[in-house]
């Protein structure tokens, strides 16, 4: 799928030098001293010369766009181009630089999607031509972001890269039940882990066996076509049945609907088919969340 845009791009004119200076110092010490911005407005160079370019990884979050950081917000605000995600909401994508050109590079499993080195090759151009490239990721750009695979590349190509680190949907939905990952009384750890593999299936090479230990918080992200699969095998590892499970679609977001099963149950369902990103949650600290909410969206857990 072919990357499209939105929005033309910019020349960089005078006044965008004043804007970027500014933008630099709103989040220091005394953004509004007027000898400050005095000093700001009289500062040589507002003549605009060839930019170096550079590529920013932003990460957006998982959607509400309160959630974003500061940082995140300032080089949104200071784009050129920005790359961004299927996923990214567009109350993030408001909040960058009206005249910053916004291209979707969308990538979603199962569904027809940029190639991740056309996306690498489109930063890599972009970035040559000076402009300032902000590749917007969902969540974290860390955390099942592919940001290690773009940072390498661009690197290679001897282009400056930066990264803006983003909550990631596993700690904004502990946020949002008001549950601890590492409860001291119930876990000792957490782990993050993918539901799918390359291929869209079950990852055959994870330690299932270190996963099924009833002490550690497991956060599966992408896992809703392989759910039952996933509980089928924590299962067959030792991990009781009886575990709590949340499921969570579209993290902090007005459509996001949460269901709360056990391990055995999940093990009996369907894949989990819904409108939006699907994340599962499990382990003993999901306990006090079991009764909280019963189920009203579209993901069924009968079988």
């Amino acid at each position: 799928m072919a990357p499209t845009s939105r929005k033309p791009v910019e020349v960089p004119q005078p006044r965008r030098a004043l804007w970027e200076r500014f933008i630099g110092h709103t989040f220091g010490k005394a953004p509004y001293d007027k000898a400050v911005l005095s000093r700001l407005i009289k500062k040589p160079g507002s003549t605009p010369q060839r930019a170096r370019g550079r590529v920013t990884l932003v990460g957006a979050g998982p959607g509400d766009p309160e959630l974003l950081t500061l940082k995140a917000v300032r080089a949104l605000r200071s784009a050129d181009v920005i790359l961004f995600d299927d996923l990214v909401s567009d109350g993030v994508l408001e909040l960058a630089r009206r005249k910053a050109k916004r291209m979707l590079v969308g990538k979603r499993g199962g569904r027809q999607s940029c190639r991740q080195d056309d996306i690498n090759d489109l930063m890599i151009k972009l970035a040559r031509q000076g402009k300032h490239v902000v590749r917007l990721k969902s969540g974290d750009p860390m955390i099942f972001g592919r940001g290690g695979e773009e940072i390498e590349r661009l690197e290679a190509e001897g282009l400056a890269v930066s990264v803006v680190p983003g909550i990631s949907s596993g700690l904004a939905l502990a946020a949002e039940l008001g549950v601890s990952l590492t409860h001291r009384d119930r876990a000792h750890s957490v782990r993050f882990v993918t539901g799918h593999s390359r291929a869209g299936k079950l990852p055959g090479d994870l330690d299932w066996q270190g996963l099924a230990d009833p002490e550690t918080t497991l956060i599966f992200y992408m896992g809703g076509r392989t759910a039952p699969l996933i509980a089928d095998r924590l299962i067959r590892e030792g991990l009781g049945e009886a575990t709590p499970v949340v499921i969570a679609t579209s993290v902090s977001r007005e459509e996001g609907c949460r269901v709360y099963a056990t391990l055995g149950e999940l093990r009996q369902s369907e894949a989990l088919h819904t409108g939006g990103p699907v994340l599962i949650g499990i382990g003993g600290v999901f306990k006090r969340c079991s009764e909280q909410v019963v189920w009203t969206g579209d993901v069924r857990l009968a079988g």
